[in-house]
């Protein structure tokens, strides 16, 4: 269906010419002669874009345009004026106008910014969804790897089944042990964990079971153990390759069975508990080894979800170090930083071998430390390690696997006299100058996505376009992802 835009406006002539303007071009117009009018079809009906003038005898536009935003604050508003100021231009900015031309309207110029403003909402609208879906995990990123975590936890969570996630210290495998739950039918029930490392292990079978009062020096009480605690819900048990063997047959028994004995006592117990589980140990090896028995392995081995390190998911970088540098700011009562792109280039070449843990940390002693307003190439390599290799400078990714290595730049010819005619060049009649501008824009673009696998992030930042920009650039030019050179 077309776009519903409501034209506001004092003056009859204006608003029909406007109005049979935005028809021919294949939207649908409402019309409304007043401040007053113009708040009453918003609150009565859905309209897609709203273009208004700011002078008008009830209620100026600017006081209009303040409560639209109030009333629909995500709803676009273009405003126009025969008598425009900058200082009007910018009150309207920031009580939110989308756009601001001055009258009388040139068409052209009227279609682009009514466009351009339906165009951006889209993405906004778009971005929103994809956060709300995100959101749904508590996880940053959406990356190829973040993406085929988000589908297999989709697929598993409303399931019973056992999950083994592997990785490497710091990648967040707790978070996708936390989103399994929230995404389950047991969300209403507890979510329990224990490490299993952190525990001596003369006293992980009380952890787990509980214990009867006086069962040994020390149980001066009686307590339940995780999976009591755990009934009905999930028990979250981590670097279980790590759990002594003398324990891994007694945890076989419950999975197999659901039932327990407390250490000291004779009443067997019933429990209801998922059970997920995680390793940053190889489990097939250390079977091999004779360190983990191979039947737990394949009790808790029901589905595999694998969390990659850092170094695999580099696409994912940008938005982790803007989410982390946000909370830092706030946690340590800083004034925001914003991240130059040589910060960024700095900061997304570098491997973290703490992974996420140690881009947290990281990005936390930035905000403290950094001067700001904005963060420098500088900044960031103070920032990282001492006698670890720097990265060069710049140095993108590319489909989020390895660095690419981008050869450096020739130096800059020495540019012809204005009147030089490079051989053969001819000029084109067939096309105006801003078709040719596009079409050069057009090549451009599809060769930086062929570069970067069709990694928008990444060719973002490689032409030093905010992403927003970026989006709306390729939408305008008629590109998709999957239309670049290969």
């Amino acid at each position: 269906m077309p776009a519903a835009v409501l034209i506001v406006d004092d003056e009859k002539n204006i608003l029909l010419t406007l109005s049979q303007s935005l028809q021919l071009a294949g939207y649908r117009t409402e019309l409304a002669s007043s401040g007053q009018v113009a708040l009453d079809v918003v609150s009565a009906r859905p309209v897609d874009a709203v273009l208004m003038d700011v002078k008008m005898p009830d209620m100026d536009g600017l006081t209009v345009l303040a409560k639209l935003t109030a009333l629909k604050p995500d709803l676009p508003v273009i405003m126009m004026s025969g008598h425009g100021t900058i200082d009007t231009a910018v009150k309207a900015t920031q009580l939110g106008a989308r756009d601001f031309l001055e009258k009388p309207l040139a068409r052209d110029k009227l279609l682009v910014a009514l466009r351009n403003a339906l165009k951006h909402q889209a993405a906004m609208e778009e971005l929103e969804e994809l956060r709300a879906q995100l959101g749904r995990f508590d996880m940053v990123g959406g990356g190829p790897a973040m993406q085929r975590i988000f589908s297999l936890i989709q697929r598993t969570a409303p399931s019973e089944g056992r999950v083994l996630i592997t990785g490497e210290n710091g990648t967040g495998k707790e978070l996708i042990a936390r989103a399994l739950h929230q995404n389950s039918r047991r969300k209403g029930g507890p979510f329990v964990k224990l490490n299993c490392a952190a525990v001596p292990h003369d006293l992980i079978e009380s952890e787990l079971f509980g214990h009867e009062k006086g069962a040994f020096t020390g149980a001066v009480s009686v307590r339940r153990g995780k999976f009591e605690l755990a009934h009905e819900g999930t028990l979250f048990l981590d670097e279980i390759g790590d759990m002594p063997a003398a324990m891994q047959s007694k945890l076989l028994r419950v999975l197999q069975e659901g039932e327990l004995e407390r250490v000291g006592g004779a009443e067997t117990l019933k429990v209801d508990v998922r059970v997920i589980a995680a390793t940053n140990k190889n489990l097939e090896k250390e079977i091999a080894a004779g360190r983990f028995r191979e039947d737990l392995y394949y009790r808790i081995n029901v589905v595999q979800i694998h969390s990659p390190p850092l170094r695999e998911r580099r696409e994912d970088l940008p938005d982790l170090i803007d989410t982390f540098l946000r909370e830092a700011c706030a946690k340590n009562g800083r004034r925001p930083l914003a991240l130059s792109p040589d910060a960024l280039a700095v900061m997304s070449a570098y491997d973290y071998p703490g992974n996420v843990r140690e881009l947290r940390n990281l990005v936390e002693r930035l905000a403290i430390l950094c001067e700001g307003p904005v963060v420098s190439r500088t900044d960031a390599l103070e920032l990282l390690p001492r006698g670890r290799p720097l990265p060069p400078m710049p140095e993108p990714t590319v489909g989020g696997d390895v660095p690419a290595v981008v050869a450096p730049l020739p130096a800059p010819a020495t540019p012809e006299p204005a009147s030089a005619n490079p051989a053969g060049w001819k000029p084109r009649v067939d096309q105006t100058f801003r078709e040719q501008v596009e079409d050069a824009e057009r090549e451009i673009i599809q060769r930086v996505l062929a570069h970067t696998h069709d990694n928008v992030t990444e060719a973002a930042r490689i032409l030093d376009l905010e992403r927003g920009h970026f989006y709306k650039k390729m939408k305008a030019l008629g590109l998709r992802r999957g239309q670049s050179d290969s």
